[in-house]
């Protein structure tokens, strides 16, 4: 098939720029595939973060074609009927945010000819943080879809919600492998100059839904029972002051440490590799990328049980399942991890489930539904 995979990707920086990398590079091996992203992603007014682009060592690089600007409707048509004349077999986008819904569906309605497919991959059917016309931009960007890939229970139940019409298929979404081979622990905290013995993770930018305030919260709890160190990375799209004054009213200067910027691709490994297991302490979610990546490390997960997050992180397995929003709770799971010395068997457990989720499983779950 000749196929065109729209939405972000290199240069452009960030989860969704990984996945279609991966994406790109399995469904490659038997397809033509192009690859068509933003010269411009968003207004720099509307980007809470410190830059688009990456700015680390490109651990897999594809070639795309910088086409779009997401606010200009003339760009939208132009870039319509330009892939329109290239005939696609099928044409994929990820879908995750109704900011972009009338850019994909105006591409899509113009590059779409009587023998396309089109598939929208959904991280998102209904957004974590609701804004006026999320409905409209949404039904919008999907006009012309034919089928759908849900990447958890969740966010099929949304699926069915606003197009309970739509043929679609549920497949986890896969484990990242971009970021270099995992190296030792006691390797990686050299590297990093981290001296904790124990040592947590706290991974991706930061805005309330994430749950950082009911970890800090929770950390306080921790702290009285053993010495754990805290690390935090990821960019603060939302004011830092009110995280900051939280960890100074506890005094938890010494066990929490945070690194505000955006972490480029080639020093992921070190910080993975350095942790003990992964917090996820969200208060909502859909599915998440930064388990994938803690799976592809090898890392136990502590996590709330919101959405797809309790679907890949097993209780007892591959890691540990707490009810949300409540800082005792979570400071239990962390404190059960340590003093049961349940790192080793959870780790195990991460190894056997991850086998779960494959790029190629989802490879074949596209060509199924272009086929259909």
């Amino acid at each position: 098939m000749r196929i065109a995979l729209i939405g972000t990707a290199y240069p452009l920086r960030g989860g969704i720029s990984h996945y279609n990398a991966q994406l790109y590079k399995y469904l490659s091996k038997q397809h033509e595939v192009d690859v068509i992203t933003f010269k411009r992603q968003y207004p720099n007014f509307l980007f809470p973060g410190k830059t688009q682009k990456e700015t680390g060592e490109v651990l897999f690089q594809h070639p795309s074609e910088q086409l779009i600007d997401s606010i200009n409707p003339f760009n939208w048509i132009s870039v319509g009927m330009k892939l329109r004349k290239r005939n696609y077999d099928l044409i994929i986008f990820k879908y995750w945010l109704p900011f972009f819904g009338p850019s994909f569906g105006t591409i899509i309605s113009f590059a779409k000819n009587k023998n396309s497919k089109v598939i929208a991959i959904c991280d998102n059917v209904i957004p974590h943080e609701k804004r006026i016309g999320d409905s409209v931009f949404t039904k919008y960007a999907f006009r012309n879809v034919d089928s759908c890939i849900v990447q958890s229970d969740a966010v099929e139940r949304d699926l069915n919600k606003i197009f309970p019409e739509m043929h679609y298929k549920n497949i986890p979404h896969p484990v990242y492998e971009i970021f270099g081979e995992p190296i030792s622990q006691n390797e990686a905290k050299e590297k990093l100059k981290i001296k904790s013995q124990n040592l947590i993770l706290f991974f991706g930018y930061i805005r309330p839904y994430k749950g950082l305030h009911i970890l800090i919260d929770a950390m306080n709890i921790v702290r009285e029972n053993i010495d754990v160190q805290l690390l935090v990375l990821g960019e603060f799209y939302e004011d830092d002051k009110p995280y900051l004054k939280q960890i100074s009213k506890y005094k938890l200067e010494n066990n929490i440490s945070i690194n505000s910027n955006y972490i480029p691709n080639n020093e992921v490994v070190k910080y993975f590799s350095a942790a003990d297991c992964l917090i996820l302490p969200y208060t909502d979610a859909t599915q998440s990328g930064i388990a994938q990546i803690a799976y592809y490390f090898n890392k136990p997960i502590i996590a709330t049980k919101v959405g797809g997050l309790a679907e890949v992180v097993k209780n007892e397995i591959s890691g540990l399942l707490v009810e949300p929003n409540n800082p005792t709770r979570l400071a239990d799971a962390i404190i059960k991890f340590y003093k049961n010395n349940l790192q080793q068997k959870l780790t195990d457990g991460v190894m056997i489930e991850k086998k779960n989720y494959t790029w190629d499983k989802m490879v074949e779950g596209i060509e199924e539904l272009a086929k259909n």
